[in-house]
């Protein structure tokens, strides 16, 4: 009886330890216009990773959005009903992922989000089908109030775009911060003239500046700020302070303090491996969204591991465990599927001629959302 046993339970452990079924992934991101950075930094991210398993039994189908809800919408649904995906990822857009999640997750399949993490999906519109691997929008701004705080500041003025990311990003800043606001200031996604709110913000009796403006918005937003000579402080999230912004924005972005749940010098062999072996990849340093592409396609690995994507509660399960080495340090998701991490405040530096970033302290330890409370999974 005894051996009987022992030869069973070797029997399950190794159909535990064989792949499973082949697992194709639908990969939607931006990879043309503005933003495109962020995608392919994604895309690399996640890609790297795919290779590095050695795993021949994860096909990924990888679409451009062109950054517009209807083109994604569309290669969601051709890649769910003619590509027979599995799982989806890549978007960076919260705009695109709520017009694309909920579709996906009411057809049974899984999303795992490498980037865009609106408050919508966080809470009463949580799916046991849907994991962010990045952040809840909110987050990074939140860890910004609280740096805001820390450094002393009193009266912020605050500016980010009129999509749902940029409304979730004031009302995280404001949710920490505990100061005063000087004035509260939307603009149009993709705008690249900020004359008028740089008025604003030299008229107003502000002792600080809060922004939220990725990519390209970033980029020209702090060329102008700078050539204006207003002076205020500027604090705001990684977005428009990442790898890939910096070299475009040079040196109008030193000194400036920004918030992330990743940079390079976190001190674990999971992201000392990463920043090395993507730099000998690609010919160029990771930027936060390389990485948050890196950890999606890990914990995607790790789930393949252990279940078969067609017994979908164990491959949810296994997702939930998330047994998988995060270049952040230790990884877990709360019970709305978001993360709950670590955020630092990271200062713009050079290095060796290269605009970089460095950790300079922690701005929210073992943060979670404001919404799991809502999520009633």
């Amino acid at each position: 009886m005894k051996i009987a046993k022992l030869a069973l339970a070797a029997g399950l452990a190794l159909v535990a330890g064989m792949a499973s079924a082949e697992v194709k992934v639908g990969m939607i991101t931006t990879l043309s216009g503005g933003g495109a950075g962020l995608g392919i930094d994604v895309r690399d991210g996640f890609m790297l990773a795919v290779k590095q398993s050695g795993r021949d039994d994860i096909k990924v189908v990888i679409e451009d959005d062109q950054r517009k809800p209807d083109i994604a919408v569309q290669l969601a649904d051709k890649m769910i009903q003619s590509e027979k995906v599995d799982v989806l990822t890549g978007i960076i857009w919260s705009n695109l992922a709520m017009a694309v999640v909920p579709s996906v997750t009411a057809q049974g399949k899984f999303y795992l989000s490498p980037n865009a993490g609106p408050s919508a999906l966080a809470g009463k519109g949580c799916h046991d089908n849907y994991f962010n691997v990045a952040w809840q929008n909110d987050n990074l701004h939140e860890a910004a109030g609280a740096y805001a705080n820390s450094a002393g500041y009193k009266k912020s003025f605050l500016l980010a775009p009129n999509y749902p990311a940029g409304k979730d990003a004031l009302t995280g800043y404001k949710r920490f911060f505990e100061g005063e606001l000087a004035s509260e200031v939307y603009t149009e996604l993709g705008q690249t003239d900020y004359a008028s709110e740089i008025a604003q913000i030299r008229a107003s009796d502000a002792d600080s500046v809060f922004f939220f403006l990725p990519g390209g918005m970033g980029i020209s937003f702090l060329k102008q700020y700078a050539d204006s000579g207003v002076g205020l402080p500027v604090v705001g999230p990684a977005f428009s302070f990442d790898q890939g912004i910096l070299q475009a924005v040079g040196a109008a972005a030193l000194g400036v303090v920004n918030t992330s749940q990743w940079n390079k010098d976190i001190d674990n062999p999971a992201n000392a491996a990463f920043v090395e072996s993507f730099q000998a990849e690609y010919g160029r340093l990771p930027s936060l969204y390389a990485s948050q592409g890196f950890d999606t396609a890990n914990l995607l690995i790790s789930a393949v591991e252990s279940a078969d994507v067609s017994d979908a509660d164990a491959f949810r399960a296994a997702l939930e465990a998330a047994n998988f080495d995060s270049v952040r340090g230790d990884f877990a998701f709360g019970p709305n599927h978001h993360p709950i991490q670590t955020i630092y405040a990271r200062e713009v530096v050079e290095e060796n001629g290269v605009f970089t970033n460095k950790i300079i302290g922690v701005a929210l330890e073992n943060h979670s959302d404001a919404y799991a409370g809502e999520c009633k999974m």
